[in-house]
């Protein structure tokens, strides 16, 4: 895997974080699951987070180390490979539960690097 600068990385992290959590927002699972662009865009920007975090040196993720990283960088394969088998509930839980933790976590890991 080709290296690349930690900062664009991290903007792309919070890029797609900060997606979901604008088109989420004031939605129930009920509306998620109604709507077949608002659960496929969700699905992309969590690729976009798993692959973007492939990026991350080891050592930047231990500053936010309650952070599951491995499955994060886990679920896009299952996103891209297994995308039969993804539950609306399972994907909302992420969203709902993990992506206010995983952008203070970016925060952190982004008060760590020094300007690229």
């Amino acid at each position: 895997m080709a290296k690349r600068k930690v900062g664009p990385v991290l903007a792309e992290i919070r890029e797609a974080i900060e997606g979901i959590e604008t088109y989420t927002a004031g939605k129930t699972l009920a509306d998620f699951q109604r709507d077949w662009l608002l659960r496929l865009a969700v699905q992309r920007a969590l690729e976009i987070i798993s692959e973007a975090a492939r990026h991350m040196p080891d050592e930047l993720l231990a500053q936010a180390s309650g952070v599951p990283w491995k499955k994060i960088r886990g679920i896009g394969n299952v996103l891209r490979h297994e995308y039969h088998k993804i539950a609306d509930d399972v994907i909302w839980a992420v969203v709902v539960e993990n992506i206010g933790p995983l952008k203070t976590a970016i925060d952190i890991i982004s008060q760590h690097i020094s300007g690229e």
